[in-house]
């Protein structure tokens, strides 16, 4: 698919997402593509709002992401506001959090639950991750959950959060990477695209755009394999394809990593 046929596939995904109240599974998984990534975990963490939790991610970023109080926070493909009001629980009432989305039914869902809870430092802003319209080195901490693999163009995506990011600041994202290549079928999928899988690209790839971008200290903090069932890939591969793509070596990856801009 072209790019511009990606943003639209993915915002009417996110946008019936919205209207719905029903994601479940990687990334809004549906009934054909329900792949678990995250279950109860998030359930547990400060902040968490049940009503902003559509359980898209595939991880929790904010664990890793060192949030401090009075920092300024912008939280990428931000849904319905869950990381923001994870974040906002850390930051407290003199930082700041922002949430970007491409979706406007997301922008507004996110919204409307904050006016719920009443945080006057929580926003959230309608547009694109590979041009965002924020001004140059203003946040001190970006966060992202298991959505800059759905940006078609992650160079792009990165080198727009080293931009927004002030000298010394970091980011702290979840994300889907592979090893091994993605089998043809899958990777022209739709469902599978919008379902977060497709989308993604090699793990070594993905570290070096990073750093291409000029992120330092880049860490890996956790890495876990995600299982499609056999169910749903037989609706995308043979027997036999099947079992090539679940070789030794291959395989789905939900990770969390760090980095940060140079002082």
């Amino acid at each position: 698919m072209k790019p511009e046929e990606i943003k639209k596939l993915v915002n009417e995904k996110y946008s019936l997402i919205a209207r719905t109240a029903q994601g479940g599974g990687c990334c809004g998984g549906n009934a054909q593509l329900d792949i678990s990534m995250i279950g109860e975990e998030y359930r547990y963490v400060p902040g968490h709002v049940e009503d902003a939790d559509l359980g898209l991610g595939c991880g929790v970023p904010t664990q890793f992401a060192g949030l401090q109080p009075g920092q300024s926070v912008l939280d990428l493909g931000s849904g319905a506001g869950n990381d923001c009001f994870v974040a906002r629980a850390r930051v407290g009432e003199t930082g700041q959090v922002t949430g970007l989305d491409f979706s406007e039914e997301m922008v507004r869902k996110a919204t409307a639950n904050n006016a719920k809870l009443g945080y006057h430092n929580v926003s959230f802003v309608l547009g694109d991750i590979e041009q965002m319209p924020f001004p140059a080195d203003g946040f001190d901490l970006i966060l992202s959950n298991c959505v800059l693999n759905l940006v078609p163009d992650k160079t792009r995506a990165f080198s727009e959060m080293f931009r927004v990011l002030k000298p010394g600041g970091r980011f702290c994202i979840s994300d889907v990477v592979l090893a091994g290549q993605l089998p043809a079928k899958l990777q022209k999928a739709a469902e599978m695209y919008a379902g977060c899988v497709s989308g993604a690209i090699l793990r070594n790839e993905y570290l070096q755009i990073i750093k291409n971008c000029g992120f330092a200290n880049i860490t890996l903090h956790k890495e876990r394999e995600i299982t499609i069932p056999d169910s749903v890939l037989l609706n995308y591969l043979s027997e036999e394809e099947m079992t090539t793509f679940k070789q030794p070596g291959s395989g789905i990856f939900s990770i969390t990593v760090s980095g940060s801009k140079p002082a």
